[in-house]
């Protein structure tokens, strides 16, 4: 049986999908600044993270001042989040596709590797909305597409998160337990030339590599360059941003090339799965360095903050 907690938690986001849907946008957006501004100023340990995090990624020569400052925006980015969750299955396909923006080329580059025969997979950070980016995708370029969804507890509050980006037009495989292991799942869904959309910027399984993010060892998942190697598909860096408070911009970074080989000898399969991680890794920096606000991380990403020994085997071999 869930516990106390875990049921306040599922009757709090089951208010949200009730609730704030059908509340007006502009009255939505006041109300959840408004919870930004309580939530900073407790300071509390996600906060406290969100800090640290973002201390990283602009350097110690920030003030005091400007690191307050910039986590205070970051909190309220990472609220305007959830609002557009709360928000988005009331909105049209049409009304997403119209407040998408683009940096350069990158509608072309998503509709060039969503034609590729082996399949493309989206790599993004926690960045922006992707689910709106997702909403976007259905809308504009494929019918479907394929993602991971690590398992909440309780169990209802992850069928509630199913059932929304499903009704999004995802297909949502579970990290654990499901009748194959998602690799499989994911590999397959490629083969017949399908996309992926895969969150990228964090990994806590026994699987992740180390990559250096912003001058220090950080580790995020090997899954993406993986199944880039094993069947060919297009890997294609994606970063979201918030331009104003009503459009989310998408930029499509150069897709991740398989690294070229060195001195006559082609790198092995866990050589070029860790130099396309690499790049996306650096992809992510220059992103998250342009617009540190928009970057939602929350929990610890350097090798230097983790207990390794916590760090589970993940589901599926890569």
């Amino acid at each position: 049986m869930p516990d106390r907690r875990s049921s306040v938690v599922d009757a709090a986001y089951a208010a949200g999908w009730a609730v704030v849907r059908g509340t007006p946008e502009r009255i939505a957006r006041r109300q959840f600044d408004a919870i930004a501004d309580a939530v900073y100023v407790r300071n509390g340990h996600g906060v406290r993270r969100l800090t640290a995090n973002l201390r990283r990624v602009v350097g110690p020569a920030a003030s005091e001042h400007e690191m307050r400052r910039l986590t205070h925006r970051g909190v309220r980015s990472y609220l305007r989040y959830w609002r557009e969750v709360f928000q988005l299955p009331r909105m049209s396909r049409i009304d997403v596709v119209q407040r998408t923006t683009f940096v350069g080329e990158s509608d072309q580059r998503i509709r060039d590797g969503a034609a590729s025969p082996n399949g493309m997979i989206l790599a993004l950070p926690h960045m922006g909305n992707w689910d709106w980016a997702g909403a976007w995708l259905t809308g504009a370029v494929v019918s479907k597409f394929t993602t991971v969804a690590e398992r909440l507890e309780p169990a209802s509050l992850f069928d509630r998160f199913v059932e929304f980006r499903e009704g999004l037009g995802m297909e949502v495989l579970p990290l654990t337990g499901g009748e194959r292991a998602p690799y499989e799942v994911l590999a397959d869904r490629l083969r017949s030339g399908g996309t992926l959309a895969l969150l990228a910027d964090r990994d806590l399984t026994a699987t992740g590599l180390e990559v250096q993010f912003f001058g220090e060892a950080a580790r995020m998942p090997a899954g993406p360059a993986a199944l880039a190697v094993d069947t060919g598909a297009v890997l294609q860096p994606i970063t979201l941003t918030y331009p104003d408070p009503r459009r989310l911009c998408i930029h499509a970074h150069p897709p991740i090339q398989r690294p070229p080989a060195s001195n006559g000898r082609a790198l092995d399969r866990a050589g070029q799965v860790q130099a396309m991680t690499q790049g996306l890794a650096d992809a992510f920096a220059s992103a998250i360095a342009a617009a540190p606000q928009d970057w939602h991380m929350l929990q610890r990403v350097w090798t230097a903050d983790l207990d390794l020994s916590r760090i589970p085997a993940a589901a599926g071999a890569v």
